[in-house]
């Protein structure tokens, strides 16, 4: 059974979660440095971290792929929600983290579907347009992925709630575009609509969040 990492500390409103660059080719720039560690422990990293002081989900209201309002909160509440923040021209983190949340999705009985979200907030709205936001997620992820577009300052405003960070996407001088996002998928729990749990995009796998969304369904942590 995998062990449980609790944050030794709460998340400020402030404070975000490792940055991480996505370009490329493209170097990284000093804003692409983490901002702050979420985890205190020394040792191999864990798919999942379990929050001591769970926080609620952001106030945002965007433009989803139907072209349509989607108030975040009013739409997701009650359900299981998985958000993640990234954009569809990254090469690495967001599509293998959107690969393994469909794998894991694909093997679920309809009735578990129906009381899950996965939300996918764009953090590059000038490229990621609602229709190109949802050709993409149909063919990275699932076509029952939630993708929302809309002003960049509103949703860097949003993610930094729950501690989350983001830079614009920028030019480097041989031409490749890099853009700097956390690469964490927050659970917020059908019980309360608050994160207990966060995911590492770069260490969870589909075999990960296949084990424990049946748990997260049930208001549990992994």
């Amino acid at each position: 059974m995998r062990r449980r990492t609790v944050l030794a500390a709460a998340l400020s409103a402030g404070a975000a979660l490792p940055l991480s660059a996505c370009g490329s080719g493209a170097e990284a720039g000093a804003g692409d440095k983490p901002v702050v560690s979420v985890d205190g422990t020394t040792g191999p990293k864990k798919a999942a971290t379990v929050l001591d002081q769970p926080f609620a989900k952001p106030e945002l209201v965007l433009t989803d792929t139907h072209d349509e309002k989607f108030d975040l909160r009013k739409e997701t509440e009650g359900k299981l929600t998985l958000l993640y923040f990234g954009y569809t021209h990254c090469p690495d983190a967001c599509p293998l983290t959107v690969s393994n949340l469909a794998l894991a999705y694909r093997d679920l009985p309809q009735a578990q579907r129906d009381q899950l979200r996965f939300v996918f907030v764009t953090t590059d709205p000038e490229r990621d347009t609602p229709a190109e936001l949802g050709k993409w997620l149909r063919s990275a992820g699932n076509a029952d992925f939630i993708g929302l577009s809309g002003d960049y300052k509103t949703v860097e405003a949003a993610a930094r709630t729950v501690g989350v960070g983001m830079a614009p996407p920028v030019k480097g001088k041989n031409g490749k575009v890099t853009a700097t996002h956390g690469k964490t998928v927050l659970a917020f729990s059908p019980k309360d609509d608050k994160a207990h749990v966060i995911y590492s995009g770069e260490e969870a796998t589909a075999e990960d969040y296949a084990k424990d969304i049946p748990k997260l369904l049930q208001g549990q942590t992994p």
